[in-house]
């Protein structure tokens, strides 16, 4: 017989086909565009260009929602706080 784990993390970090829920809205949005796409631009070449885009699209948003911090670029805090004037004019 089969167990199950509970999921108790749900506030954590909720997860739908393995993406967080912003960039699994963003692949829904997607995908609903390349439907457009197709319905209004119906040939072949689109069809296969539309199913490539959308599975690299999904490849890549997974692997970015495993590794966040490739999107992390500067500090966010300087290396020291000072209460030293940072103008150059001297006022007395």
């Amino acid at each position: 017989m089969k167990k199950f784990e509970v999921y108790k993390n749900i506030r954590k970090r909720a997860m739908i086909f393995g993406l967080p829920i912003s960039l699994f809205a963003l692949m829904m949005i997607a995908v609903i565009a390349s439907l457009l796409i197709i319905i209004f631009s119906f040939g072949l070449g689109i069809i296969i260009c539309v199913i490539l885009f959308n599975a690299m699209l999904y490849i890549g948003l997974t692997k970015f929602s495993q590794n966040p911090q490739w999107l992390h670029i500067a500090k966010v805090f300087p290396k020291s706080i000072s209460n030293k004037k940072t103008s150059a004019l001297y006022y007395e």
